[in-house]
């Protein structure tokens, strides 16, 4: 791999294919039972053993103003290692299916348009062109930070002690 690729995991949400690259991603999981932080807002309202561990459940469709779904046989946890106020912070990403590690090419990427996109500019760190399709890039420190006013990152944080 070279300075100009990256490996990243491809998933679903919502019909939408995003990726993450792939040194984030510490497991890729079947749905396990949540429990409900109350008082929580929806996009972090829940909370799931990970090996032992209480993290956090963070579903990114909220952050991208899509609508919750049906649970379906093909959704996933996607675990991550992301860094909150500095510190490596295990959080789950919902998933509506998870596709493969692919490598994304530096030159197949651009900038996000700063007119007509659905969604906030800023929750997106790029977009790749692969074939017809469009795979979103998400930037996942200004999706926390920005989420982050509304208390979810401390719901995160506090989920983690």
């Amino acid at each position: 791999m070279t300075q100009d690729t990256i490996e990243a995991l491809t998933f679903d949400l919502q019909g939408e294919t995003f990726a993450l690259e792939a040194g984030y991603v510490r497991e890729v999981l079947d749905l396990l039972p949540e429990t409900p932080v109350p008082g929580a807002p929806p996009f972090v309202g829940a909370v799931i053993n990970f090996r032992g561990r209480v993290i956090p459940l963070v579903d990114l469709r909220l952050a991208f103003g899509m609508t919750v779904g049906e649970t379906t046989i093909d959704n996933r946890i996607v675990v991550i290692e992301h860094p909150l106020d500095g510190e490596p912070t295990l959080i789950g990403l919902r998933a509506d299916k998870v596709h493969e590690v692919t490598s994304i090419v530096a030159d197949t990427t651009e900038e996000v348009p700063r007119v007509g996109m659905r969604w906030r500019a800023d929750f997106i760190r790029r977009l790749v062109r692969r074939n017809s399709d469009v795979i979103v890039l998400p930037d996942l420190g200004q999706i926390f930070a920005a989420r982050g006013q509304s208390a979810p990152v401390t719901a995160l944080h506090t989920a983690q002690r």
